[in-house]
């Protein structure tokens, strides 16, 4: 690993994350420690994650996304809108590009400082079933929209015990081993939302989180709750835009739209990691 790495620091909904082109394997993914420590807030950059840019033959570049914990996940909504951003930029892509992820190959499209995204149509749609936690049974949706997502639904999201019910939730046996993503939701009419979501590998509530985004969308449209587009307010407060067809009550065509702002960018030094 070099000793001054070129990063931009980017956050897509209050989703903050380090951006590194590694085409020239300037990162090693056997120094699990690189990531958790240069995500560590107050002592190096800090972010949610760590997202890499790589080569591949199957897109115009490969998406690598590593959660703050250092754990690698299968993709992230608001991650992928910012590397859209950061390749435009840094002149790796033209306005409109398509990108590999563990969850599949995602086009993407610079709408000014948006990014709107097609993903992966989520899977695994399995509405209203019980899920026993401390406090009792609690009635709940799940769908994987590239990575897993539980939904409760809640009148009160401001009272509702957001870290607590979603630790329970991410490390209950029920969704062992891999664990999931758990988001709370108030529906406000048929086209707008808002959502809190504790987030696996961060371990803890997170101000936004785009595959949750998504299906809390489309899980609630399931439901008869919502109808494509869906307005997704964040805990950050920046909405997110979810498209999405529903056929035969199974989503179709997922678009997710929203900010991906640049924060700054910069070298980090060795001091970032080897602390």
């Amino acid at each position: 690993m070099s000793q001054k790495i070129p990063f931009m620091k980017l956050s897509g909904a209050g989703n903050d994350f380090v951006i590194i082109d590694n085409r020239e394997g300037v990162v090693q993914y056997e120094n699990t420690d690189f990531v958790e420590k240069v995500c560590q807030r107050r002592m190096s950059a800090g972010a949610d994650g760590v997202l890499l840019v790589e080569n591949t033959d199957k897109a115009d570049f490969r998406m690598r996304y590593f959660n703050a914990d250092g754990g690698e996940a299968e993709t992230c909504g608001n991650g992928a809108r910012c590397i859209s951003r950061f390749a435009y930029l840094n002149g790796i892509v033209s306005e409109r590009m398509s990108f590999e992820t563990q969850a599949g190959i995602y086009e993407s499209e610079i709408v000014g400082t948006d990014v709107k995204v097609r993903m992966s149509d989520p899977t695994d749609l399995r509405l209203n079933f019980p899920l026993q936690l401390e406090d009792g049974v609690h009635n709940i949706s799940f769908a994987n929209s590239g990575v897993p997502h539980v939904l409760f639904f809640a009148e009160d999201l401001e009272g509702t015990d957001v870290f607590g019910l979603g630790r329970q939730t991410r490390y209950h046996d029920d969704f062992k081993p891999a664990g999931t993503n758990a988001n709370f939701v108030r529906i406000n009419d048929s086209q707008a939302i808002n959502i809190r979501t504790y987030e696996r590998g961060v371990e803890d509530e997170t101000l936004a989180c785009g595959t949750g985004s998504i299906a809390a969308a489309v899980v609630s449209a399931a439901l008869g709750k919502v109808q494509s587009p869906v307005a997704v307010k964040t805990a950050s407060g920046s909405v997110l835009t979810i498209h999405f067809d529903l056929v035969n009550g199974q989503p179709e065509n997922v678009y997710l739209e929203g900010d991906a702002r640049i924060i700054y960018s910069g070298e980090l030094t060795e001091d970032a990691w080897s602390y």
